[in-house]
């Protein structure tokens, strides 16, 4: 079958998935499209200075400063689409996923309030299926998901102002397939900070010496008749049996950074005593409660919007589906801190786990031992 009937097929069937609500999301992309018209716009931005940004492989950020530099900017980021084969767990589990950037989740974007984010978005002719990009971030257009489809072959480029300060979610989001996308790894988020910098509401800057991103991503695998996890010669063929799964409601693998154990092992996240660690979760598509044991969020905003003042001192915190949370956490004794979903099913059983590695020296006044466990 070729290329361009393996994408028509899956296009077709796509449009299944929205149900009731199917024609109004086609209807509102027809509407942006047509509204689409050149206009004067207010700010003069051929005077903003331009930023060229390269983008890097989550948990890592690319480097920022967390206090704005100047006057706004136009921040310039590139992202090309990957449909790729991913081995989810050690036992081997392939996915057809459809990633930005070639990772699950997509990269983190870091500007500041009011900065001009410009995406150039490339879907290259070697992938199957449409593409485009709605930002919770960004303000019209369905979050600019209408106004960047791309087809194989073709790209676009977006840009739009960063209004609100916190962090987003961004996730693929074409007519019809937006659920499959989503739970097939396409979506990351964007964090829009203040142009002062983080506080903790009451005007104590709060600065962080190192920052990860945990993108929490729910698969559906179909099994077969054996209870076996299938495998497919490319992601249109995989599609009307993961359909059918992802109806069930019912995830086969909740895993962090794309698969189990991503950021577990050598792979684990690292920080030293003392150091502050501030902590971007996602999760697009289904509700999560992180939860550091060993530790705390000493100042959380759950649902990610930094006008907010953040809450203090929390054991588990509560972000909803389709949305990114922020914890800021300084670390005060060395060992393996487990960083989890505290569904203890969807950690222990469906992967939704990982590690940080700490350095440091122990402070028996914290926690110590009285009497060691010894044998009857």
């Amino acid at each position: 079958m070729t290329q361009f009937n393996l994408t028509r097929r899956s296009m077709l069937a796509g449009a299944a998935i929205a149900g009731a609500i199917g024609p109004l999301v086609q209807a509102s992309f027809a509407r942006a499209n047509e509204e689409v018209a050149p206009i004067t716009t207010p700010t003069d931005l051929s005077a903003l200075k331009r930023v060229k940004v390269d983008l890097v492989k989550p948990p890592f950020v690319h480097a920022h400063t967390q206090k704005a530099d100047g006057p706004p900017k136009i921040v310039e980021f590139t992202m090309t689409i990957q449909e790729k084969k991913m081995v989810i767990d050690d036992q081997g589990t392939e996915l057809h996923a459809m990633t930005f950037d070639g990772s699950v989740p997509g990269p983190m974007m870091v500007v500041h309030q009011d900065d001009y984010v410009e995406l150039t978005l490339i879907n290259p002719e070697t992938n199957e299926l449409q593409h485009n990009i709605d930002f919770h971030s960004a303000t019209g257009a369905l979050g600019g998901g209408a106004l960047t489809i791309v087809n194989p072959g073709e790209k676009a480029v977006l840009r739009f102002k960063a209004t609100k300060a916190g962090v987003f979610v961004y996730h693929c989001a074409p007519p019809g397939m937006v659920p499959w996308h989503v739970t097939s790894g396409m979506n990351g988020a964007i964090m829009v900070l203040p142009r002062e910098g983080l506080t903790d509401g009451h005007g104590k800057e709060l600065v962080y010496d190192k920052i990860y991103y945990v993108g929490e991503q729910d698969f559906y695998v179909p099994r077969d008749e054996a209870g076996n996890f299938k495998k497919y010669d490319s992601v249109g063929e995989s599609y009307a049996d993961t359909l059918e799964v992802m109806r069930t409601l019912t995830p086969t693998h909740i895993v962090f950074n794309g698969a189990v154990g991503a950021l577990t092992g050598e792979n684990a996240m690292t920080a030293a005593v003392g150091e502050k660690v501030l902590i971007v979760h996602s999760q697009a598509n289904r509700d999560t409660r992180p939860h550091l044991i060993g530790g705390h969020g000493d100042y959380v905003w759950a649902t990610g919007k930094f006008r907010n003042p953040p809450d203090l001192d929390q054991e588990t915190w509560f972000i909803p589906g389709g949305t990114a949370g922020a914890a800021f956490y300084t670390f005060e004794q060395p060992g393996i801190y487990a960083y989890v979903n505290h569904n203890l099913i969807e950690a222990f059983e469906l992967g939704a786990a990982a590690h940080f590695k700490v350095t440091g020296d122990w402070n028996d006044d914290l926690m110590t031992a009285i009497v060691s466990p010894t044998g009857s």
